[in-house]
């Protein structure tokens, strides 16, 4: 076991994605910034995501196993103890929570910790049951910006159910794009995807499809929210014609390669619209 094994466990590049989250969030607050409160909440989101990573691999150690993708993860490979992932993730959890509980807020605390609980209690378990798993995982993937938010005001509002509602429809056709490229690979190690049955991945776009439509009108609440001016307006169409056309495409012919462009175009649109967030006003 080695410190490269251990930053392995939690999911690195997931949790750089929540802290950008959580930051954008935070900055749409547009609310005058305390330094010192923004970094312990970015500090204690990190934990708490790094945490779920840990856990989640602790709890699926028989299921990566069982796939190319992920037979390689430090547990499986038998690099690190289930034992010692356990005792890493639980206290990266009770670190970050604590650590929001006393340097930002307690509604920020239980928000972190109600997203640790769903996503290691609610999806975790789901993935072995439904395909329905896929929405249950998009809910706690949808908090990082409200916690970010809620850092920055101490409660919710309009503009916090804004930022859950894009993140939300965002990762739906992300990881249904996912579920599909990696569709045998999953079948394999005994989870229970979309794909799994839709053989011709008819229903898989098309669900895809939907939800990237619904993303790109909840991606205008934030200019009707007074959140953002016209460079975000302009800014989140232009962000949306760019990801509606791999999803279409994938809609017409549902291929892997077609899924592939979905992904990529996933991964260049949320970045892209949590910088117009972030600098909207």
């Amino acid at each position: 076991m080695n410190a490269r094994d251990l930053v392995e466990l939690t999911k690195p590049r997931i949790v750089a994605a929540s802290a950008v989250a959580a930051l954008a969030g935070h900055l749409a607050a547009a609310r005058p910034v305390d330094a010192a409160r923004l970094l312990a909440a970015l500090i204690g989101v990190v934990a708490v995501t790094a945490a779920a990573g840990a856990l989640n691999q602790v709890l699926e150690r028989d299921v990566d196993a069982r796939m190319p993708r992920t037979a390689g993860r430090p547990i499986p490979a038998g690099r690190v103890r289930a034992g010692t992932a356990a005792l890493l993730g639980v206290a990266l959890a009770a670190a970050g929570v604590g650590l929001l509980a006393a340097r930002v807020n307690a509604l920020t605390a239980a928000l972190a910790f109600l997203a640790l609980a769903s996503y290691l209690g609610v999806y975790t378990p789901l993935k072995r049951v439904t395909s329905l798993n896929t929405f249950a995982g998009a809910v706690p993937g949808a908090l990082p910006p409200v916690l970010g938010w809620t850092a920055a005001t101490g409660e919710l509002g309009a503009g916090a159910f804004a930022l859950f509602a894009i993140l939300f429809l965002w990762q739906l056709p992300h990881f249904l794009s996912i579920a599909w490229i990696y569709r045998d690979d999953y079948a394999r190690g005994g989870l229970v995807m979309l794909p799994a049955h839709d053989p011709d991945g008819a229903l898989t776009s098309r669900q895809a499809f939907v939800h990237a439509v619904a993303l790109c009108l909840a991606a205008l609440l934030p200019f009707a929210l007074g959140m953002g001016g016209p460079v975000y307006l302009v800014g989140s169409l232009a962000l949306g014609a760019f990801f509606l056309a791999p999803t279409f495409a994938f809609l017409r012919v549902p291929d892997t390669a077609r899924a592939r462009r979905v992904l990529r175009a996933s991964l260049i649109y949320l970045p892209g619209l949590l910088c117009l967030l972030a600098l909207g006003r």
